[in-house]
């Protein structure tokens, strides 16, 4: 287990005064890839390599998002690790140890000249943890959006939603599916937050979400202009 201390700030709040989604997703990703820094397996030796880890799904569960100034603690295990895949749990907690958030997701390793997943390095096996996975709902890897869905204003990938793999990052993609509930008068505040992963979208690219209502929530579906999903997006609220 890899484990980092730190303090919501007022930079990663919400309307509400409180973490916002996207921060606590950035709270996992980054507890992650310190992870990986600090075995010397980083985004710079992956990058020698041609290498990356990519996210395939995850499913986040929120007890509480903690208000401004909370002292927190963001963990993260690898509880299975095969040649094909890694299973990774992540958690928030407060200071009194109470888990606030928790994550269950599944990563690929991506080969960047060949544009396609491939088998887990050796040297990767490491991240293997003996800490039991945590008690969650399944993750689902057959995620489809059912219905009419409601088109909502494209939108064309901008600098500041592209990371180091040059792609528009796992966070990002949380945030345009916020954003266009949004802008159809929807303010989601999700008690579980899935997310399936389907294609990479790239600076310059054209996402137009469509929203499908369901009876708990909403799922939206991130497209590019012939219609294919980049990824689907399903907000729970209860």
């Amino acid at each position: 287990m890899y484990s980092f201390e730190g303090r919501v700030r007022y930079s990663e709040c919400d309307d509400a005064g409180r973490l916002s989604l996207v921060s606590l997703i950035n709270y996992f990703q980054d507890c992650s890839t310190f992870q990986s820094e600090s075995l010397g397996l980083g985004i710079a030796r992956l990058s020698e390599e041609r290498l990356a880890w990519v996210l395939a799904l995850w499913r986040i569960e929120i007890d509480e998002l903690p208000p401004l100034g909370t002292p927190i603690e963001v963990s993260t295990w690898c509880y299975e690790m095969t040649r094909a895949h890694a299973r990774r749990n992540f958690e928030l907690r407060g200071a009194d140890g109470r888990s606030l958030a928790r994550a269950d997701s599944q990563w690929l390793v991506f080969d960047v000249d060949r544009g396609r997943a491939t088998r887990v390095p050796a040297e990767q096996l490491v991240y293997a943890s003996p800490e039991p996975p945590l008690e969650m709902g399944p993750l689902d890897r057959r995620l489809r959006a059912q219905g009419e869905g409601a088109p909502c204003a494209p939108l064309v990938v901008g600098s500041r939603s592209i990371d180091t793999n040059h792609h528009v990052n796992n966070a990002q993609y949380v945030r345009f599916a916020e954003d266009a509930l949004i802008g159809l008068g929807r303010r989601v505040r999700p008690r579980t937050l899935s997310v399936l992963y389907r294609a990479q979208a790239h600076l310059g690219d054209v996402v137009t979400p469509v929203a499908y209502e369901r009876a708990d929530g909403w799922d939206v579906d991130l497209t590019d202009e012939a219609g294919a999903s980049y990824a689907l997006v399903r907000f729970q609220e209860r």
